[in-house]
C-alpha cells in the first residue's frame, strides 16, 4: 500500500506499514488468529501500539489487510482474452487463499464478520475497492475487444469469483490450481459474453 496521508493528517511512513503488515502475517502464520495481539505485532514490527490503531480499527481490519490484499497491487493482467485475463485473476486468488497466513486467520476473521456489521462495511469500502477496480478495467478491455455487453455486473462477478476460490478452498478444503482457476475463468467469461 502506498504513503498516504491518515485522517488526522499525519502521513504514514510506507516503511513501518509494510513491517506491521509483514509482522501480522507471521504472526497469525505461526500461532493462529486468536492467539494474534495487536501489541505483539507492534513489538514484531518494532512500532508502538499506537502506530497500529492510526491505521487500523482493530485486529481484524489488520489482519485482513495483511493476508487478503497481496493481490491488489500486482499488474492487472492483459492477456489479449477476457478468459485468459480471468484465469490469471482467479489463479491469483487462488494462490492469495492457499498462503499459510490465510489458512490461519480465515475462520478467525469469518466470525469476526458476521459479529461485527460495522467491520463488514468497513472491509468492503476500505479494501475490496482495489480488486473491483481491477476487475473493471478487465471488463473494460474486454468490452473493447467486444467480447462483452455494454454492462457487466462487477460486483456481482467479483462476488461469483472470489466465493467460487473461498467455498472451494475454505470450507470444502479442497486443493485448488491452474485446472480451477481455468474452469471459473471460462465459465465467468461465457456468462457475460456479448450476445
Amino acid at each position: 500500500m502506498p504513503t498516504t496521508t491518515t485522517s488526522r493528517g499525519r502521513p504514514r511512513n510506507a516503511h513501518s506499514h509494510a513491517a506491521i503488515l509483514a509482522a501480522a502475517a507471521e504472526l497469525v502464520t505461526e500461532s493462529g488468529y486468536a492467539s494474534v495481539s495487536l501489541g505483539a505485532v507492534a513489538t514484531r514490527a518494532r512500532v508502538g501500539k499506537d502506530t497500529i490503531y492510526r491505521r487500523w480499527s482493530g485486529k481484524a481490519e489488520l489482519i485482513f489487510e495483511a493476508v487478503f490484499t497481496t493481490t491488489d497491487t500486482a499488474p492487472i493482467p492483459d492477456t489479449g482474452t477476457l478468459e485468459g485475463d480471468l484465469t490469471v485473476l482467479v489463479q491469483q486468488l487462488i494462490d492469495e487463499f492457499s498462503a499459510p497466513a490465510a489458512a490461519a486467520a480465515l475462520p478467525g476473521l469469518l466470525a469476526d464478520f458476521a459479529a461485527t456489521p460495522q467491520l463488514r462495511a468497513r472491509i468492503r469500502s476500505a479494501f475490496l475497492a482495489p480488486a473491483k477496480h481491477r476487475l473493471a478495467s478487465v471488463f473494460e478491455r474486454a468490452q473493447a475487444r467486444g467480447e462483452t455487453g455494454l454492462r457487466v455486473e462487477t460486483d456481482l462477478v467479483l462476488d461469483a469469483l472470489v466465493g467460487t476460490v473461498f467455498f472451494r478452498m475454505g470450507i470444502l478444503g479442497e486443493p485448488a490450481g491452474p485446472r480451477l482457476a481455468r474452469s471459473v475463468a471460462g465459465i465467468t467469461a461465457k456468462g457475460i459474453e456479448a450476445r
